[in-house]
Order: C-alpha cells, then structure tokens, then sequence
C-alpha cells in the first residue's frame, strides 16, 4: 500500500451574493469547481455534515466577495475552502477564525503538524485547516512507451528526452501527440510557474527575463513542434488522452484521473521533465477556514470535521482526485487510477533534483493578472514565434510594474526580498 504523507513545504469583479438559506451553512470554495466535481462534493462529501449551500467561485471573485463581505460587516459566508495563497490575503486582513483546537485534535488523529504549521499562515493562531493536496504530473499511454529515447527513465525524464520521443511519436504516427491543458480554462499558467520556469531558471519572477529564461523558451518551441496543435483548446488532457487525440500529457492530477481510472491497465503516470536546474514541481493545498462573523461557525466547524475524517478523506482521493492530508494509508481496493497518480506524486516528492515552486502569495486580487503574463508570453514567443528577448523584455516589465503594485515579496523557489520581488 503506497502512504500520502505531506508535501513538505508549498506551498477574484463583484458577484451579486446569494441570499442565504437561513437553514444552510455557506461554504464557498475556489476548489472542486467543475460540475462533476461540485456534484461529488454535495452528494458525496458533504452527505453527513448537515443542511450544505455548497457555492463555487473562481478566484478572482471570492478575493472580491470576501473582502466585500468584510468591509460591510454583513456576512452570509460560514466556511471557505481556497488554496494557500488564496487565504493569506484573508489571514493578512485579520479576517479568519482561530482554530487551534480543532488543529489540536487532528494533530492527535494523524494530520502531519508540517502541514498544520501551514496553516498558519505565518501568524501564531491557526489560519486554516488542511484540506486536501495535490500536484501536475504526466501521463501517457503505455503504446507510446516503445518510442522512448534509448536509455530514458520514465521517472525521470528530462526536456531534451522529452522532445525526442515527442519527434519519435510524430514520425511513426504521422501526427504530434503531446498534449497540454493550453485552452481558455486549462491550468498552462501553472505549467510556467511550477515546472517550466522552476526548470530553467531556478525561480519564477526574479528570474523571468534572464538568459536561462530566454534559453527555456527556445526549449519549449522545439517542444511544440511535436504538441497536438489542438492544444490552445484543450481545457482537461482526461479527455483528450481517452479520445485517443494524444498518447502523452501534462496536467492536474484531478484533471487527468477520470481517463486514466477508466482504462487503469492503459497509462502510465510519471514526473514532469527536469530542466538544466533540476525538476520544477509545484504542490498544491487546499485549506479550510471560518471568516470572522460567520453567521453558522458552529455548522462551519462540523463540516470541516466531516471533510478531515479519514473516510471522507479517502473518498475525496477517490472520486475527484486530490489526496488526503492526513497522514493514511490508501486501501488495496482503492481506485487502481487514482493509486496510479498517487505513485506519480510520490515520485514527483522523492526526486533528487525536485525545485519546489509554490502557488503565488501576496498578489491579492491580482493572480490573474499575473497568470496572463506568462500566457501573453507563451502566445508571443511559442504561437506567434515572435523574437524571445523582445518578448520577455516587454512582459517583464508588466510582471515588474505588477510586482511594485501589489508589493508582493518573492517566493520558492526565488530567493526572498525586502519587499516586492524584483524581475531581473
């Protein structure tokens, strides 16, 4: 049986708000979003936690919710779920209920207290609540193996081995058959700032426009001559794997489960490539917390009981993908799909060369101001193949002016700053 332990270290426009049902506690979440999953969160997980209004929101708008919500002082929302640095903005506002004895009691049940401290947010009270965690791996159909570069470690693939076997593919196919999640609602933004970047350069915004940045890019346009063009489409790689449109993919661990927990004997599952500064990797976590003045805390708390015990937990790795955070071991009988992924992440963990990247802190509202950047980039440099260094001048110095703006200090893997991080 393989263990899920901790990650280690990780790492929103105005909506007219719902009138709240008296009868309902209001949990909001930027997380479990896509109508299958939100179906498995209120019919699945939340089956035992009481009278739910489960309400998803991108992050953008739960940023602007939130605060709104704070600064009249009229409050419907009881409990949120969003990942790390979407509650620090809250955290930093003073706007979360302490919640150190229920992290107390998890401690005691099996909740690793490396992510406990996260959760904390960097004050001396308990912010958050671990939720779930999760990571982006690759995955590939198992007829794609015979086309690997001779001698390559699946689990331990590099860049350069990545785009032979992507020109292998091509020539014995007749088409590309690498995919990444590229379209309108795919998570490529992520692709840069946990893997990309992280593998070439070593950093995320210090280090955006540097020669090792530059040579990156130039990389990645061999890449995406052999990358199914349909890519700029793709929003989930599940589907276009299973279609049979692409042999090799990127993406999301939740976002590639639902093909490869169909046809398990079919794929495997593996790290993404390491670049000349090792294998970039971003965690992901999710947490749970009660906004001060929260009309139901006490519905709030037991739904978070309920979605931290071991059973739930179990279930949330099963159906939607995302892995517990309390220290558990995964059930023979579990998912063969999901023990799958959960192998990958392992890896992913154990790499020697791993550069941990974690999720944007401090931008506030401003995340998808950032994400754009590296996606006008990706559009300017790889799409539109217009001069890397011209491209990466102009963007860095919108990601500089965002930087200076939101005054954010930097985060891992760039070195820390006093201040907001420099672009350099």
């Amino acid at each position: 049986m393989k263990r899920i332990t901790s990650f280690g270290i990780l790492a929103s426009t105005v909506l007219a708000f719902a009138s709240p049902v008296l009868a309902q506690t209001v949990f909001v979440s930027t997380q479990l979003r896509p109508i299958e999953e939100a179906t498995v969160v209120r019919q699945d997980l939340l089956k035992d936690a009481g009278k739910v209004d489960y309400v998803v929101e991108e992050p953008p708008q739960f940023a602007v919710r939130m605060e709104a919500e704070a600064k009249a002082g009229k409050h419907t929302v009881s409990l949120v779920g969003a990942l790390h640095g979407e509650l620090s903005p809250l955290a930093d506002k003073d706007q979360l209920e302490p919640l150190d004895n229920l992290a107390k009691k998890l401690a005691g049940g099996g909740m690793p207290q490396s992510l406990l401290d996260l959760g904390k947010l960097g004050k001396s009270t308990q912010q958050y609540i671990p939720w779930m965690q999760a990571t982006y791996v690759m995955a590939a159909k198992k007829e794609a193996l015979q086309y690997l570069p001779k001698g390559a470690d699946i689990n331990a693939i590099t860049y350069d081995q990545l785009i032979e076997w992507g020109k292998n593919m091509q020539q014995a196919t007749g088409q590309p058959q690498i995919g990444f999640p590229a379209g309108p609602k795919g998570l490529m933004a992520r692709y840069f700032q946990g893997y990309f970047y992280p593998s070439f350069t070593g950093g995320v915004v210090r280090t955006f426009k540097n020669a090792d940045a530059a040579a990156g890019w130039e990389k990645l346009k061999a890449l995406w001559a052999y990358v199914n063009p349909n890519s700029t489409n793709y929003d989930f790689m599940q589907e276009p794997l299973a279609a049979g449109e692409v042999m090799v993919a990127w993406d999301h661990v939740a976002r590639l489960k639902n093909a490869i927990s169909a046809s398990p004997d079919d794929y495997v599952v593996f790290p993404s490539p390491a670049g000349p500064k090792g294998r970039g990797y971003m965690p992901v976590l999710a947490g749970l917390s009660i906004p001060k003045g929260a009309p139901d805390a006490a519905g709030a708390m037991k739904i978070i009981e309920t979605l931290t015990t071991q059973k739930i937990q179990l279930l949330t790795a099963s159906k939607v993908g995302f892995f517990p955070t309390l220290n558990v071991q995964l059930p023979p009988d579990l998912d063969k799909g999901v023990a799958l992924l959960a192998g990958a992440v392992t890896k992913t963990q154990a790499a020697k060369d791993a550069v941990i990247s974690l999720l944007p802190v401090g931008l506030g509202d401003k995340g998808g101001e950032f994400n754009k950047v590296y996606m006008d980039s990706f559009q300017l440099i790889v799409l539109q193949n217009q001069p890397v260094g011209d491209v990466l001048a102009k963007q860095g110095a919108v990601m500089a002016k965002l930087m200076t703006d939101t005054k954010a200090p930097c985060w891992a893997p760039d070195a820390k700053s006093d201040g907001a991080c420099p672009v350099q």
